[in-house]
């Protein structure tokens, strides 16, 4: 029950999490867009524009959280659990749109510099890393138990790091008059989005091709099943995603014994569940009966 209890309370708090933080950030988004076209700011601009981009991951984010947790139908056997790896994919391709504008605008500002009011720039940016470092730190505790927190993290990060960026933009301005600058921040922002998002869309999508999570390693866990007592070989084994969160396994296990079946049975989902496989699908097979599928043992 005191499991239960604490699984509800992280469930809640997370969702508040979500909450807090597209709040702030939309507001702030707002002022940001206006601040950049008011001071002509293609540094606040285009921070603006990122931030949008993780307004949206966000609310992505948030949704694909609760879809998770919808109970499976005669339809969605599975529920709406792999609505968080197509989400996670999603978050990655909006950011690397986002990059796209961002590069393509610093470049024509580059060769067009035009007059920016570095002081304002500085303090609206000032404001942007306080609110985007307190986000950031409402998903730091969750952040390694699912992609989409672990996104929501890594993009809240990087954005604190961008407003830095862009503060140091205004303030250079401000004294030197080297409007230049604000272009190049722009740039150097597009690859700090590209470095934090490259693993993020990585992962999600070898989950889509329901590729082995990463940290899985296939090969233990085949010598894991086979170190079971009564298991003579292990074949036609498969790992995928069910969410950001989830493992399944298929497995074909030959054992001699028929009569301790359960038993190893029951031995094997402890020791998947150990290695974070929680849905454990296994077919037994006595040395008698040979695999009926195709290349069974190549698989």
């Amino acid at each position: 029950m005191e499991h239960h209890h604490d699984h509800h309370h992280e469930i809640s708090s997370l969702n508040k999490a979500f909450i807090i933080g597209i709040s702030l950030n939309l507001l702030f988004v707002f002022a940001e867009f206006g601040a950049g076209f008011w001071f002509n700011s293609l540094g606040l601009l285009s921070d603006a524009g990122h931030n949008l981009g993780d307004v949206a991951s966000l609310v992505l984010a948030m949704l694909a959280f609760r879809l998770a947790k919808v109970h499976p139908t005669s339809k969605f056997t599975y529920g709406y659990k792999k609505s968080t790896v197509l989400v996670s994919l999603l978050n990655a391709i909006i950011l690397l749109v986002a990059v796209g504008i961002i590069i393509g605008e610093s470049i024509d500002k580059l060769l067009h510099p035009q007059p920016i009011e570095g002081e304002a720039v500085a303090w609206v940016a000032g404001i942007g890393v306080v609110i985007n470092a307190f986000t950031a730190w409402l998903f730091l505790k969750d952040k390694d138990k699912d992609l989409n927190v672990k996104g929501a993290y890594l993009h809240m990060a990087a954005d604190a790091l961008v407003s830095i960026g862009v503060v140091f933009s205004g303030i250079i301005i401000m004294y030197t008059g080297w409007y230049i600058i604000d272009p190049i921040i722009g740039i150097v922002i597009a690859v700090v989005i590209v470095v934090s998002t490259w693993g993020l869309l990585r992962d999600s999508i070898r989950l889509s091709l329901d590729g082995v999570p990463i940290g899985t390693d296939i090969e233990k866990i085949e010598a894991e099943i086979a170190r079971v007592s009564g298991v003579k070989n292990v074949h036609h084994l498969h790992i995928w995603a069910l969410s950001t969160t989830e493992t399944a396994l298929t497995a074909h296990i030959r054992i001699e014994d028929t009569s301790q079946m359960e038993k190893i049975k029951q031995e094997i989902k402890n020791r998947l569940l150990n290695v974070g496989i929680q849905h454990a699908t296994l077919e037994f097979e006595t040395s008698y009966v040979v695999c009926e599928q195709l290349h069974c043992e190549n698989d």
